[in-house]
């Protein structure tokens, strides 16, 4: 068979997109997921969301661009945002690819490689070559915004918010368990928005409760969760049920009274303050992940000094910040973008110097702790895991060392944690 090899930039809910096109490109290619690899056929799935994305999806275009133009693969295809929002431009600019596809274009894709799996033309197919490890997965549960940020571009990029029917979700999470997925991994552009467009309410708790059942699955994740109408039943279910992880990544942005109505976030400083309160009162043993937005057109000094006296308030278990990057289309675009770049890069720094503070202080407070983590590999001399506490490639990790230990990655064990350090854990199995 001839081979495909599909490069995924950007986040998750990029990947799950290239899993799907791969379960419909599997009966006519064998297929790969790997960031440098030739083939016969390399597709690029790009990010498009901030300028560092763009820049790294154009860069990598322009290297396999090289590649097709000396003959070392027979046909180069870009997909995703950054093609979907510079259609017109990267086909001016850049020759050597052969098409350049939106981001919900997988029908046109296979019909371009002459591949008929049985599912081309179906608005929605179960079948994924996963690009993760076998035993977690990201299940999209969504597609698109309602929100009107002003930074944010998704909703210019991807449309209006349509969720999966629940339906579709249990089929595909069944698919996945009963191919050894033990994690399913939500994720969306608004999770706490699932199922509004479909009867007018509210279902991610729901939906939760009924994958938290589905046989095979151990750990249920939420990552993207608005914190606007986030549900109070889910605070109560996260309590309640062992196989929802304690963690909820839960975007803030700022807390800061004045940017955050600038950036239309439809949430103010008490409300924020309110729902961090109310669910760690509900649920204590809660791991929060959020991000941060610095730089802002018009952020003062003082008001920066808000957002940082925030984070050190808050402690949160994990956080990553962005410098502010302007972007055609949204309100913000229109603002003067007056912060200077060495001031947003000397912001983020001083928030992640706080924060790794924070995080070897609560790190070092898990010392002696029994925790329960599953095995995602092996690197070097150590297996590498995860507690319900952490997310991939985004959280903490747990090291065992492989000496005196047989452990299988994909299962899980309860280990003792050992050691601290500012973003990993060491451990010895019970």
């Amino acid at each position: 068979m001839k081979t495909i090899n599909i490069v995924t930039l950007g986040c998750s809910k990029n990947k799950v997109d290239s899993e799907h096109l791969a379960g419909l490109l599997a009966s006519g290619y064998e297929i790969s997921h790997d960031s440098e690899a030739g083939s016969d056929v390399v597709v690029i799935n790009t990010c498009g969301f901030i300028g560092d994305a763009k820049e790294e999806s154009i860069d990598t275009i322009l290297s396999f661009a090289e590649a097709r133009k000396s003959g070392e693969i027979s046909k180069l295809i870009v997909m995703g945002c950054l093609s979907q929002r510079y259609n017109q431009e990267l086909k001016k600019d850049i020759h050597e690819v052969d098409a350049f596809f939106g981001v919900n274009d997988f029908n046109a894709i296979a019909t371009l490689l002459q591949v008929d799996s049985g599912l081309t033309g179906k608005p929605y197919h179960y079948n994924r070559v996963l690009s993760t490890p076998g035993h977690f997965a990201y299940l999209k549960i969504s597609e698109g915004c309602d929100r009107s940020c002003s930074f944010c571009a998704i909703p210019l990029i991807r449309g209006k918010h349509r969720s999966v029917p629940v339906d579709q979700l249990l089929v595909e999470a069944r698919n996945l368990a009963e191919a050894g997925v033990k994690e399913l991994i939500l994720i969306a552009q608004d999770l706490t928005y699932y199922g509004v467009d479909i009867n007018g309410k509210r279902q991610l708790t729901s939906l939760v409760d009924q994958l938290s059942k589905v046989e095979g699955v151990e750990w249920v994740r939420l990552q993207y969760a608005y914190p606007i109408g986030f549900p109070d039943d889910l605070i109560t279910l996260i309590a309640a049920n062992p196989k929802v992880c304690n963690y909820i990544d839960l975007p803030l942005q700022h807390i800061n009274p004045r940017i955050l109505k600038s950036m239309k976030r439809g949430v103010d400083k008490d409300q924020t303050i309110g729902l961090i309160s109310k669910i760690r009162e509900i649920v204590p043993q809660i791991a929060f992940r959020t991000t941060l937005i610095v730089g802002y057109p018009g952020e003062t000094e003082q008001e920066f000094e808000e957002l940082l006296q925030f984070v050190r308030e808050q402690r949160f278990e994990r956080l990553g910040v962005f410098a502010y990057s302007a972007e055609e289309g949204t309100s913000a675009f229109a603002l003067a973008d007056d912060v200077p770049e060495p001031v947003k890069q000397e912001r983020v720094d001083k928030i992640m110097e706080l924060q790794q503070d924070i995080s070897f202080q609560i790190n070092t407070s898990k010392i002696g702790n029994i925790e329960k983590i599953v095995i995602d590999r092996i690197e070097n001399e150590y297996y590498i895991g995860r507690s319900q506490y952490d997310s991939p490639e985004v959280d903490n990790e747990i090291l065992i060392l492989k000496e005196n230990h047989d452990l299988s990655i994909g299962q899980f064990y309860e280990v003792r944690i050992s050691g601290a350090d500012y973003f990993d854990l060491t451990a010895v199995p019970v």
